[in-house]
Protein backbone atom coordinates (compact mmCIF):
# COMPACT_ATOMS: atom_id res chain seq x y z
CA UNK A 1 0.00 0.00 0.00
CA UNK A 2 1.13 3.78 -0.86
CA UNK A 3 2.31 6.27 1.81
CA UNK A 4 -0.32 8.26 3.75
CA UNK A 5 0.75 11.48 2.00
CA UNK A 6 -0.12 9.99 -1.39
CA UNK A 7 -3.46 8.91 0.01
CA UNK A 8 -4.23 12.35 1.46
CA UNK A 9 -3.12 14.58 -1.38
CA UNK A 10 -4.05 12.64 -4.48
CA UNK A 11 -7.12 10.45 -4.13
CA UNK A 12 -10.61 11.75 -4.73
CA UNK A 13 -11.54 11.61 -1.06
CA UNK A 14 -10.41 15.22 -0.79
CA UNK A 15 -12.56 16.48 -3.64
CA UNK A 16 -15.90 15.74 -2.00
CA UNK A 17 -18.02 18.59 -0.75
CA UNK A 18 -18.31 19.06 2.99
CA UNK A 19 -14.93 17.56 3.82
CA UNK A 20 -13.64 20.55 5.73
CA UNK A 21 -16.87 21.26 7.55
CA UNK A 22 -17.59 18.04 9.36
CA UNK A 23 -19.05 18.23 12.85
CA UNK A 24 -16.96 16.74 15.61
CA UNK A 25 -19.96 15.01 17.15
CA UNK A 26 -20.53 11.32 16.56
CA UNK A 27 -23.49 10.97 14.23
CA UNK A 28 -26.35 8.64 15.17
CA UNK A 29 -26.61 5.21 13.67
CA UNK A 30 -22.95 5.10 12.65
CA UNK A 31 -22.53 1.36 12.29
CA UNK A 32 -25.83 0.96 10.44
CA UNK A 33 -24.80 3.76 8.11
CA UNK A 34 -21.59 2.02 7.15
CA UNK A 35 -23.03 -1.45 6.94
CA UNK A 36 -25.68 -0.18 4.56
CA UNK A 37 -23.53 2.04 2.36
CA UNK A 38 -19.89 1.05 2.58
CA UNK A 39 -19.94 -1.31 -0.35
CA UNK A 40 -20.48 1.61 -2.69
CA UNK A 41 -16.80 2.38 -2.09
CA UNK A 42 -17.13 6.06 -1.17
CA UNK A 43 -16.72 6.15 2.59
CA UNK A 44 -15.85 9.80 2.89
CA UNK A 45 -18.92 10.90 0.96
CA UNK A 46 -21.08 8.81 3.29
CA UNK A 47 -19.51 10.37 6.37
CA UNK A 48 -19.66 13.95 5.17
CA UNK A 49 -23.25 13.57 3.99
CA UNK A 50 -24.32 12.11 7.33
CA UNK A 51 -22.44 14.63 9.44
CA UNK A 52 -23.26 17.82 7.59
CA UNK A 53 -26.25 17.33 5.35
CA UNK A 54 -26.77 20.22 2.98
CA UNK A 55 -23.54 22.02 3.90
CA UNK A 56 -21.12 23.39 1.33
CA UNK A 57 -17.37 23.43 1.57
CA UNK A 58 -15.79 26.87 1.18
CA UNK A 59 -13.33 27.22 -1.67
CA UNK A 60 -10.92 29.07 0.59
CA UNK A 61 -10.43 28.68 4.30
CA UNK A 62 -10.59 32.35 5.27
CA UNK A 63 -10.39 31.64 8.99
CA UNK A 64 -8.84 28.47 10.30
CA UNK A 65 -8.58 29.12 14.01
CA UNK A 66 -6.69 27.13 16.65
CA UNK A 67 -6.00 23.41 16.54
CA UNK A 68 -8.96 22.13 18.52
CA UNK A 69 -10.75 18.79 18.68
CA UNK A 70 -12.74 19.45 15.53
CA UNK A 71 -9.59 19.70 13.39
CA UNK A 72 -8.32 16.44 14.84
CA UNK A 73 -11.58 14.68 14.16
CA UNK A 74 -11.75 16.03 10.62
CA UNK A 75 -8.31 14.60 9.93
CA UNK A 76 -9.20 11.28 11.56
CA UNK A 77 -12.34 11.08 9.42
CA UNK A 78 -10.24 11.46 6.26
CA UNK A 79 -7.24 9.31 7.11
CA UNK A 80 -9.03 6.64 9.15
CA UNK A 81 -12.71 6.85 8.15
CA UNK A 82 -13.70 3.77 10.20
CA UNK A 83 -12.11 4.90 13.46
CA UNK A 84 -15.47 5.42 15.18
CA UNK A 85 -16.49 1.78 14.67
CA UNK A 86 -15.48 -1.19 16.80
CA UNK A 87 -12.98 -3.40 15.01
CA UNK A 88 -15.60 -6.12 14.63
CA UNK A 89 -17.86 -3.65 12.82
CA UNK A 90 -14.95 -2.49 10.65
CA UNK A 91 -14.37 -6.06 9.49
CA UNK A 92 -18.06 -6.41 8.56
CA UNK A 93 -17.85 -3.22 6.51
CA UNK A 94 -14.74 -4.39 4.69
CA UNK A 95 -16.10 -7.86 3.99
CA UNK A 96 -19.26 -6.41 2.45
CA UNK A 97 -17.13 -4.06 0.36
CA UNK A 98 -14.99 -6.93 -0.95
CA UNK A 99 -18.10 -8.94 -1.77
CA UNK A 100 -19.44 -6.03 -3.82
CA UNK A 101 -16.10 -5.71 -5.62
CA UNK A 102 -16.20 -9.37 -6.64
CA UNK A 103 -19.82 -9.13 -7.77
CA UNK A 104 -18.92 -6.10 -9.86
CA UNK A 105 -15.93 -7.95 -11.28
CA UNK A 106 -18.09 -10.84 -12.46
CA UNK A 107 -20.45 -8.41 -14.17
CA UNK A 108 -17.46 -6.81 -15.95
CA UNK A 109 -16.20 -10.19 -17.10
CA UNK A 110 -19.60 -11.08 -18.51
CA UNK A 111 -20.15 -7.67 -20.12
CA UNK A 112 -16.79 -7.14 -21.77
CA UNK A 113 -15.72 -10.69 -22.52
CA UNK A 114 -18.76 -12.91 -22.34
CA UNK A 115 -16.97 -14.82 -19.61
CA UNK A 116 -18.90 -16.79 -17.02
CA UNK A 117 -16.51 -17.51 -14.19
CA UNK A 118 -17.44 -20.70 -12.41
CA UNK A 119 -15.91 -22.91 -9.78
CA UNK A 120 -16.91 -26.16 -8.15
CA UNK A 121 -16.18 -24.76 -4.71
CA UNK A 122 -19.08 -23.52 -2.53
CA UNK A 123 -19.60 -19.75 -2.84
CA UNK A 124 -21.87 -16.94 -1.77
CA UNK A 125 -24.82 -16.10 -3.97
CA UNK A 126 -23.89 -13.86 -6.87
CA UNK A 127 -20.13 -14.31 -6.52
CA UNK A 128 -17.78 -15.54 -9.19
CA UNK A 129 -15.55 -17.42 -6.76
CA UNK A 130 -15.22 -18.69 -3.22
CA UNK A 131 -14.92 -15.70 -0.88
CA UNK A 132 -13.24 -16.61 2.39
CA UNK A 133 -13.90 -14.72 5.66
CA UNK A 134 -11.71 -11.67 6.14
CA UNK A 135 -8.49 -12.31 8.08
CA UNK A 136 -8.16 -9.68 10.84
CA UNK A 137 -5.02 -7.75 11.65
CA UNK A 138 -3.22 -9.03 14.77
CA UNK A 139 -2.49 -5.37 15.69
CA UNK A 140 -5.28 -2.79 15.51
CA UNK A 141 -3.76 0.48 16.77
CA UNK A 142 -0.38 2.03 15.96
CA UNK A 143 0.37 -0.68 13.42
CA UNK A 144 2.12 1.39 10.74
CA UNK A 145 5.85 0.74 10.40
CA UNK A 146 6.19 3.61 7.90
CA UNK A 147 4.65 7.10 7.98
CA UNK A 148 5.27 10.10 5.75
CA UNK A 149 4.57 13.57 7.18
CA UNK A 150 4.09 16.70 5.10
CA UNK A 151 5.06 20.31 5.86
CA UNK A 152 2.65 23.17 5.26
CA UNK A 153 0.51 25.82 6.93
CA UNK A 154 -1.32 24.60 10.01
CA UNK A 155 -4.74 25.73 11.25
CA UNK A 156 -2.96 28.63 13.01
CA UNK A 157 -1.31 29.68 9.73
CA UNK A 158 2.22 28.59 10.70
CA UNK A 159 3.89 27.27 7.50
CA UNK A 160 6.26 25.09 9.52
CA UNK A 161 3.61 22.63 10.68
CA UNK A 162 4.34 18.91 10.32
CA UNK A 163 1.42 16.53 9.82
CA UNK A 164 -1.12 15.37 7.25
CA UNK A 165 -3.17 17.33 4.74
CA UNK A 166 -6.80 18.35 4.78
CA UNK A 167 -8.32 20.11 1.78
CA UNK A 168 -7.33 20.22 -1.89
CA UNK A 169 -4.66 22.04 -3.85
CA UNK A 170 -7.25 22.85 -6.48
CA UNK A 171 -9.39 24.79 -4.00
CA UNK A 172 -6.31 26.30 -2.33
CA UNK A 173 -7.56 25.31 1.09
CA UNK A 174 -4.87 22.80 2.10
CA UNK A 175 -4.25 22.71 5.85
CA UNK A 176 -1.54 20.64 7.54
CA UNK A 177 -2.83 19.12 10.78
CA UNK A 178 -0.68 17.36 13.37
CA UNK A 179 -1.43 13.66 13.35
CA UNK A 180 -0.38 12.37 16.76
CA UNK A 181 -4.01 11.45 17.56
CA UNK A 182 -4.51 9.10 14.61
CA UNK A 183 -5.11 5.51 15.66
CA UNK A 184 -2.96 3.90 12.98
CA UNK A 185 0.24 5.85 13.72
CA UNK A 186 2.59 4.66 16.51
CA UNK A 187 3.79 7.04 19.20
CA UNK A 188 7.39 6.85 17.98
CA UNK A 189 6.43 8.22 14.55
CA UNK A 190 4.50 11.07 16.13
CA UNK A 191 7.43 11.85 18.42
CA UNK A 192 9.88 12.15 15.50
CA UNK A 193 7.38 14.34 13.61
CA UNK A 194 7.00 16.57 16.67
CA UNK A 195 10.76 17.13 16.94
CA UNK A 196 11.10 17.66 13.20
CA UNK A 197 8.60 20.49 13.59
CA UNK A 198 10.70 21.93 16.43
CA UNK A 199 13.78 21.76 14.18
CA UNK A 200 11.96 23.58 11.37
CA UNK A 201 10.70 26.33 13.66
CA UNK A 202 14.20 26.91 14.99
CA UNK A 203 15.68 27.03 11.49
CA UNK A 204 16.02 30.30 9.53
CA UNK A 205 15.43 28.30 6.31
CA UNK A 206 11.89 28.43 4.93
CA UNK A 207 9.76 25.37 4.14
CA UNK A 208 9.17 24.38 0.53
CA UNK A 209 5.38 24.61 0.20
CA UNK A 210 5.37 24.99 -3.59
CA UNK A 211 8.49 24.28 -5.65
CA UNK A 212 8.28 27.45 -7.72
CA UNK A 213 7.94 29.63 -4.61
CA UNK A 214 11.24 28.52 -3.12
CA UNK A 215 11.91 27.23 0.37
CA UNK A 216 13.71 24.09 1.46
CA UNK A 217 12.23 21.92 4.22
CA UNK A 218 9.97 19.20 2.87
CA UNK A 219 8.52 15.93 4.06
CA UNK A 220 9.66 13.54 6.76
CA UNK A 221 9.46 9.75 6.49
CA UNK A 222 9.74 7.58 9.60
CA UNK A 223 10.27 3.82 9.51
CA UNK A 224 10.34 1.50 12.52
CA UNK A 225 10.71 -2.22 13.13
CA UNK A 226 9.20 -4.49 15.76
CA UNK A 227 12.32 -4.12 17.93
CA UNK A 228 11.70 -0.37 18.23
CA UNK A 229 14.55 0.76 15.98
CA UNK A 230 13.79 3.95 14.07
CA UNK A 231 14.87 5.38 10.72
CA UNK A 232 14.13 9.03 9.84
CA UNK A 233 14.44 10.40 6.29
CA UNK A 234 14.34 14.18 5.81
CA UNK A 235 13.63 15.51 2.32
CA UNK A 236 15.15 18.90 1.50
CA UNK A 237 14.84 21.03 -1.65
CA UNK A 238 18.31 22.45 -2.41
CA UNK A 239 17.01 25.29 -4.62
CA UNK A 240 20.12 27.39 -5.43
CA UNK A 241 22.16 26.54 -2.31
CA UNK A 242 25.86 25.84 -2.77
CA UNK A 243 27.35 22.58 -1.52
CA UNK A 244 28.90 24.35 1.48
CA UNK A 245 25.48 25.75 2.45
CA UNK A 246 23.87 22.34 2.06
CA UNK A 247 26.60 20.92 4.27
CA UNK A 248 25.66 23.40 7.00
CA UNK A 249 22.02 22.29 6.87
CA UNK A 250 22.96 18.60 7.03
CA UNK A 251 25.19 19.25 10.00
CA UNK A 252 22.37 21.18 11.69
CA UNK A 253 20.00 18.24 11.23
CA UNK A 254 22.58 15.76 12.50
CA UNK A 255 23.43 17.89 15.55
CA UNK A 256 19.74 18.36 16.42
CA UNK A 257 18.89 14.65 16.34
CA UNK A 258 22.11 13.30 17.88
CA UNK A 259 23.05 15.90 20.51
CA UNK A 260 20.22 18.44 20.56
CA UNK A 261 16.53 18.23 21.57
CA UNK A 262 15.83 15.57 18.93
CA UNK A 263 18.23 13.12 20.58
CA UNK A 264 15.29 11.98 22.71
CA UNK A 265 13.97 10.23 19.56
CA UNK A 266 16.92 7.81 19.78
CA UNK A 267 17.16 7.33 16.02
CA UNK A 268 18.86 4.23 14.68
CA UNK A 269 19.31 5.80 11.23
CA UNK A 270 19.14 9.42 10.08
CA UNK A 271 18.99 10.11 6.34
CA UNK A 272 18.94 13.31 4.29
CA UNK A 273 17.75 13.48 0.68
CA UNK A 274 18.10 16.47 -1.63
CA UNK A 275 15.07 16.34 -3.88
CA UNK A 276 13.83 18.69 -6.58
CA UNK A 277 10.88 16.45 -7.51
CA UNK A 278 7.75 15.29 -5.74
CA UNK A 279 9.26 11.85 -5.26
CA UNK A 280 12.85 10.75 -5.91
CA UNK A 281 14.34 7.28 -5.91
CA UNK A 282 17.78 6.55 -4.50
CA UNK A 283 19.10 6.41 -8.09
CA UNK A 284 17.65 9.85 -8.89
CA UNK A 285 18.86 11.48 -5.69
CA UNK A 286 20.83 9.31 -3.23
CA UNK A 287 19.78 8.99 0.39
CA UNK A 288 22.65 10.44 2.42
CA UNK A 289 23.29 8.76 5.78
CA UNK A 290 23.98 11.46 8.37
CA UNK A 291 24.27 9.17 11.39
CA UNK A 292 23.57 5.65 12.57
CA UNK A 293 23.07 2.40 10.72
CA UNK A 294 22.31 2.25 6.99
CA UNK A 295 19.49 -0.29 7.32
CA UNK A 296 16.70 -1.52 9.55
CA UNK A 297 16.20 -5.25 10.11
CA UNK A 298 12.98 -7.11 10.74
CA UNK A 299 12.31 -10.65 11.98
CA UNK A 300 9.49 -12.15 9.92
CA UNK A 301 8.44 -15.72 9.12
CA UNK A 302 11.68 -17.06 10.60
CA UNK A 303 13.81 -14.78 8.42
CA UNK A 304 15.96 -11.77 9.16
CA UNK A 305 14.89 -9.14 6.60
CA UNK A 306 16.98 -6.11 5.61
CA UNK A 307 15.12 -2.87 4.82
CA UNK A 308 16.67 0.13 3.04
CA UNK A 309 15.20 3.67 2.99
CA UNK A 310 13.75 3.21 -0.50
CA UNK A 311 12.52 -0.38 -0.17
CA UNK A 312 8.88 -1.42 -0.16
CA UNK A 313 7.79 -3.35 2.91
CA UNK A 314 4.18 -3.88 3.96
CA UNK A 315 3.23 -1.15 6.46
CA UNK A 316 1.70 -3.60 8.96
CA UNK A 317 4.38 -6.11 9.94
CA UNK A 318 2.16 -8.46 11.95
CA UNK A 319 -0.52 -8.28 9.27
CA UNK A 320 2.08 -8.93 6.56
CA UNK A 321 2.89 -12.28 8.16
CA UNK A 322 -0.79 -13.27 7.88
CA UNK A 323 -0.83 -12.06 4.28
CA UNK A 324 2.28 -13.98 3.26
CA UNK A 325 1.09 -17.19 4.90
CA UNK A 326 -2.21 -16.85 3.03
CA UNK A 327 -0.37 -16.37 -0.27
CA UNK A 328 1.77 -19.42 0.49
CA UNK A 329 -1.27 -21.59 1.17
CA UNK A 330 -2.90 -20.57 -2.11
CA UNK A 331 0.17 -21.06 -4.32
CA UNK A 332 0.55 -24.75 -3.52
CA UNK A 333 4.24 -24.59 -4.45
CA UNK A 334 6.28 -27.77 -4.17
CA UNK A 335 9.67 -29.12 -5.14
CA UNK A 336 8.54 -29.49 -8.76
CA UNK A 337 7.57 -25.84 -9.25
CA UNK A 338 9.34 -22.57 -9.92
CA UNK A 339 7.94 -19.61 -7.99
CA UNK A 340 7.81 -16.36 -9.97
CA UNK A 341 7.54 -13.34 -7.61
CA UNK A 342 6.53 -10.27 -9.65
CA UNK A 343 6.90 -6.85 -7.98
CA UNK A 344 8.63 -8.63 -5.10
CA UNK A 345 9.80 -5.65 -3.01
CA UNK A 346 12.36 -6.91 -0.50
CA UNK A 347 11.61 -10.47 -1.66
CA UNK A 348 9.87 -11.69 1.49
CA UNK A 349 7.19 -13.80 -0.25
CA UNK A 350 9.71 -15.65 -2.40
CA UNK A 351 12.23 -16.04 0.39
CA UNK A 352 9.56 -17.50 2.68
CA UNK A 353 8.37 -19.98 0.05
CA UNK A 354 11.86 -20.88 -1.21
CA UNK A 355 11.96 -23.79 1.22
CA UNK A 356 9.11 -25.43 -0.70
CA UNK A 357 9.93 -24.48 -4.32
CA UNK A 358 12.66 -25.75 -6.62
CA UNK A 359 13.59 -22.17 -7.53
CA UNK A 360 12.42 -18.59 -6.85
CA UNK A 361 12.69 -15.80 -9.43
CA UNK A 362 11.95 -12.29 -8.17
CA UNK A 363 11.49 -9.06 -10.15
CA UNK A 364 11.47 -5.59 -8.57
CA UNK A 365 11.87 -2.09 -10.01
CA UNK A 366 13.54 -0.56 -6.90
CA UNK A 367 17.22 -1.44 -7.01
CA UNK A 368 17.71 -0.96 -3.26
CA UNK A 369 14.95 -3.46 -2.54
CA UNK A 370 16.62 -6.03 -4.79
CA UNK A 371 19.90 -5.51 -2.94
CA UNK A 372 18.01 -6.07 0.31
CA UNK A 373 16.47 -9.28 -1.05
CA UNK A 374 19.88 -10.59 -2.11
CA UNK A 375 21.35 -9.76 1.31
CA UNK A 376 18.45 -11.45 3.10
CA UNK A 377 18.82 -14.52 0.91
CA UNK A 378 22.55 -14.82 1.64
CA UNK A 379 22.23 -14.08 5.37
CA UNK A 380 19.52 -16.72 5.82
CA UNK A 381 21.39 -19.32 3.77
CA UNK A 382 18.82 -19.47 0.97
CA UNK A 383 20.51 -20.61 -2.25
CA UNK A 384 17.67 -21.15 -4.74
CA UNK A 385 16.59 -17.51 -5.22
CA UNK A 386 17.44 -15.08 -8.01
CA UNK A 387 16.34 -11.43 -7.92
CA UNK A 388 16.29 -9.12 -10.93
CA UNK A 389 16.22 -5.32 -10.75
CA UNK A 390 14.21 -3.46 -13.37
CA UNK A 391 10.76 -3.00 -14.85
CA UNK A 392 8.74 -6.20 -14.94
CA UNK A 393 7.48 -5.50 -18.47
CA UNK A 394 11.08 -5.56 -19.72
CA UNK A 395 12.46 -8.42 -17.61
CA UNK A 396 9.56 -10.90 -17.41
CA UNK A 397 9.11 -11.78 -21.11
CA UNK A 398 12.82 -12.62 -21.50
CA UNK A 399 12.91 -14.48 -18.19
CA UNK A 400 9.97 -16.69 -19.20
CA UNK A 401 11.55 -17.43 -22.59
CA UNK A 402 14.67 -18.64 -20.84
CA UNK A 403 12.66 -21.05 -18.68
CA UNK A 404 10.74 -22.63 -21.54
CA UNK A 405 7.62 -24.74 -20.99
CA UNK A 406 9.27 -27.75 -19.41
CA UNK A 407 8.75 -26.86 -15.73
CA UNK A 408 5.60 -25.80 -13.94
CA UNK A 409 5.62 -22.16 -12.80
CA UNK A 410 3.50 -20.63 -10.04
CA UNK A 411 3.31 -16.84 -10.28
CA UNK A 412 2.66 -14.32 -7.51
CA UNK A 413 1.95 -10.70 -8.46
CA UNK A 414 1.80 -7.97 -5.83
CA UNK A 415 1.83 -4.75 -7.87
CA UNK A 416 1.40 -1.15 -6.76
CA UNK A 417 -2.03 0.47 -7.00
CA UNK A 418 -1.53 1.15 -10.71
CA UNK A 419 -1.70 -2.60 -11.38
CA UNK A 420 0.43 -4.63 -13.79
CA UNK A 421 1.74 -3.30 -17.08
CA UNK A 422 -0.09 -4.75 -20.08
CA UNK A 423 3.06 -6.51 -21.30
CA UNK A 424 3.33 -8.30 -17.95
CA UNK A 425 -0.25 -9.53 -18.20
CA UNK A 426 0.42 -10.61 -21.78
CA UNK A 427 3.56 -12.53 -20.75
CA UNK A 428 1.74 -14.35 -17.93
CA UNK A 429 -1.23 -15.17 -20.11
CA UNK A 430 0.90 -16.53 -22.96
CA UNK A 431 3.22 -18.66 -20.82
CA UNK A 432 1.78 -22.18 -20.85
CA UNK A 433 3.95 -23.20 -17.91
CA UNK A 434 2.08 -20.83 -15.58
CA UNK A 435 -0.99 -22.74 -14.40
CA UNK A 436 -1.49 -20.92 -11.08
CA UNK A 437 -1.44 -17.19 -10.39
CA UNK A 438 -1.93 -15.46 -7.03
CA UNK A 439 -2.74 -11.78 -7.51
CA UNK A 440 -2.57 -9.43 -4.50
CA UNK A 441 -4.21 -6.00 -4.62
CA UNK A 442 -5.08 -3.28 -2.12
CA UNK A 443 -7.05 -1.51 -4.86
CA UNK A 444 -8.99 -4.22 -6.73
CA UNK A 445 -10.59 -1.86 -9.22
CA UNK A 446 -9.41 0.49 -11.96
CA UNK A 447 -6.32 -0.89 -13.69
CA UNK A 448 -6.42 -4.06 -11.59
CA UNK A 449 -9.88 -4.81 -12.97
CA UNK A 450 -8.48 -4.44 -16.48
CA UNK A 451 -5.64 -6.82 -15.56
CA UNK A 452 -8.14 -9.44 -14.37
CA UNK A 453 -10.35 -9.06 -17.45
CA UNK A 454 -7.34 -9.61 -19.72
CA UNK A 455 -6.23 -12.63 -17.70
CA UNK A 456 -9.66 -14.24 -17.91
CA UNK A 457 -10.98 -13.18 -21.35
CA UNK A 458 -11.23 -15.53 -24.35
CA UNK A 459 -8.30 -15.73 -26.75
CA UNK A 460 -7.73 -12.36 -28.42
CA UNK A 461 -5.11 -12.35 -31.20
CA UNK A 462 -5.55 -8.60 -31.71
CA UNK A 463 -4.32 -8.00 -28.15
CA UNK A 464 -1.79 -10.85 -28.39
CA UNK A 465 -3.58 -12.74 -25.62
CA UNK A 466 -3.04 -16.21 -27.03
CA UNK A 467 -2.82 -18.43 -23.97
CA UNK A 468 -5.62 -20.33 -22.27
CA UNK A 469 -7.68 -17.97 -20.07
CA UNK A 470 -7.40 -18.09 -16.29
CA UNK A 471 -10.37 -18.73 -14.01
CA UNK A 472 -10.81 -16.88 -10.72
CA UNK A 473 -11.25 -19.55 -8.04
CA UNK A 474 -10.83 -18.06 -4.58
CA UNK A 475 -10.59 -14.68 -2.87
CA UNK A 476 -9.22 -13.97 0.61
CA UNK A 477 -9.44 -10.48 2.15
CA UNK A 478 -6.61 -9.74 4.60
CA UNK A 479 -6.90 -6.62 6.75
CA UNK A 480 -3.59 -4.78 6.94
CA UNK A 481 -5.13 -1.35 7.46
CA UNK A 482 -7.44 -1.14 10.51
CA UNK A 483 -9.54 2.03 10.83
CA UNK A 484 -9.40 2.58 7.05
CA UNK A 485 -11.67 1.17 4.32
CA UNK A 486 -8.75 -0.64 2.71
CA UNK A 487 -7.57 -4.22 2.91
CA UNK A 488 -5.50 -6.56 0.75
CA UNK A 489 -7.48 -8.88 -1.50
CA UNK A 490 -5.68 -12.09 -2.43
CA UNK A 491 -7.05 -13.69 -5.60
CA UNK A 492 -6.30 -17.25 -6.78
CA UNK A 493 -6.45 -17.93 -10.53
CA UNK A 494 -5.88 -21.30 -12.18
CA UNK A 495 -6.18 -22.77 -15.67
Amino acid sequence: MDSPRCFFSRVSLFSKAGLLTWHSRKPPGWSQLFLGSACKGNFTHVISKKCQKGSKSPKKASHLGPLDGSWKERLADVVTPLWRLSYEEQLKVKFEAQKKILQRLESYLQKFNGVKVTTAAPKLKGLCCLLHPIIPSPVIDGYRNKSTFSVNRGPDGNPKTVGYYLGTWRDRNVVCVRSNHLKNIPEKHSQVAQYYEILLRQSPMEPCLLFHEGGHWRELTVRTNSQGHTMAIITFHPQELRQEELGVQKETVKEFFTKGPGAVCDLTSLYFQESTMTRCSHQQSPYQLLSGEPHLFEDLLGLKIRISPDSFFQVNTAGAEMLYRTIGDLTGVNSNTVLLDICCGTGVIGLFLAQYASQVLGIEVVKQAVEDAKWTSAFNGITNCQFHAGRAEKILPQLLKSKGDGQLIVAVANPARAGLHYLVVQAIRNCRAIRTLVFVSCKPHGETTRNIIELCCPLNPAKKLLGEPFVLRQAVPVDLFPHTPHCELVLLFTR
